[in-house]
């Protein structure tokens, strides 16, 4: 979702060469294939094929493959997007090889080391060259850490360039009708982090609450691959035995359902009463459609969608992940304004700075 609209601004420039390579750190074909499908991205050029593993073995093996394709290539600038490991594996292996690197999403801060993302993000932004934010507070963090601020460019949300791209395409597929939804509202729920779900005290407490919180409006969860895994390996089969064998139109239901594609996903998240989540997109893509956005962590590196839009951080109580639940359902936030160059022109600004500081010719 962040590198399609660069990539649709990079290939309107003659000024500019590309190359897109796709490291395979998300290869089931829910969480990549579809997505290139749905966002009109081209196939990539170079796969490499890294599949799941640990932090360390993934962050090596894209440095080692990356590595050859770099030094054989010689572009002049890599471009990594995000937080996961591909971002600091790509940006690390490109530095060593004097090659420049600009970070897309730069500066996002939780200040929570324990999150693999925050080290990710912190090495990634102090080995970049253009780092490109999504938010003010994002400049203090970087200013706050010693980065030269003639690198620093605040150019909007390239995630909201491909979701205002998309919203009327996804609103046609009306995926609620699809789980016989309407006109009863509903909330969605989405798990992944790890101090989420790899603590299985932690996945009953928010499991226990969104069950509870399931008895006043259906709620549908698409079960990441991860947080499947642990539902499989652990006493938590019973959820998803029981959507297998249950009508999914039924009220007061948790609707356990395969990971979704990114217009099925935008289309149950715009039409929700009530969103709970651990992810960061989805806390900006709730505040860009105005939807109620719960957040179950303590900390999040997106603050604009608490000052500017509808999103709240809560935590992983049970118990007050149904009281903030319930509130909520009563009192529906107000978004503010909106985060300031959220429209829909951030992928162009990124390509007008490249080339305004880079030359004529540049191949990336």
């Amino acid at each position: 979702m962040k590198a399609a609209p660069v990539i649709e601004a990079l290939g309107k420039r003659s000024e500019m060469s590309i190359a897109l390579v796709h490291t395979g750190q998300h290869y089931d074909r829910q969480m990549s294939e579809l997505f290139f499908e749905q966002l009109g991205m081209p196939e990539p050029d170079l796969h490499l094929q890294v599949g799941s593993g640990s932090h360390g073995e993934q962050t090596g093996l894209i440095m080692l493959r990356l590595e050859s394709v770099l030094t054989e290539q010689r572009p002049d600038l890599v471009m990594v997007f995000g937080d996961v490991n591909s971002t600091v594996a790509a940006a690390l292996c490109a530095a060593k090889l004097g090659i420049k690197v600009a970070h897309v999403e730069a500066g996002l801060r939780s200040f929570d080391r324990t999150m693999p993302e925050e080290l990710n993000r912190i090495l990634t932004d102090h080995l970049s060259d253009f780092l490109f934010t999504t938010e003010p507070s994002a400049r203090k963090n970087l200013l706050r850490e010693g980065i030269a601020e003639e690198r620093i460019f605040f150019v909007g949300n390239v995630m909201v360039d491909t979701l205002l791209k998309h919203r009327e395409r996804a609103k046609t597929l009306n995926m609620k009708e699809e789980f016989g939804l309407p006109p009863r509202p509903y909330g969605l729920l989405t798990l992944h982090r790890p101090s989420n779900v790899d603590n299985d005290d932690t996945l009953a407490g928010i499991l226990g609450a969104v069950q509870d919180l399931a008895t006043e409006l259906p709620i549908v969860f698409p079960c990441h691959p991860r947080t499947r895994q642990q539902l499989e390996q652990s006493r938590f089969t019973h959820l998803l035995k029981a959507h297998e064998q249950s009508n999914s139109s039924q009220d007061g239901r948790l609707l356990v359902v395969e990971p979704l594609g990114y217009l099925e996903f935008l289309s149950l998240m715009t039409d929700a009463r009530l969103v709970l989540t651990d992810s960061g997109g989805i806390q900006e893509e709730t505040t860009v459609l105005g939807v109620p956005c719960l957040t179950l962590r303590n900390t999040t590196e997106r603050p604009v969608t608490v000052t500017h839009g509808t999103n709240r951080v809560i935590g992983t109580a049970p118990a007050r992940i149904v009281d903030e639940a319930l509130w909520t359902l009563d009192h529906p936030p107000r978004p503010n304004g909106g985060p300031p160059l959220w429209d829909g022109r951030s992928s162009e600004r990124i390509v007008k700075i490249l080339i305004g500081q880079q030359g004529s010719k540049h191949h990336a």
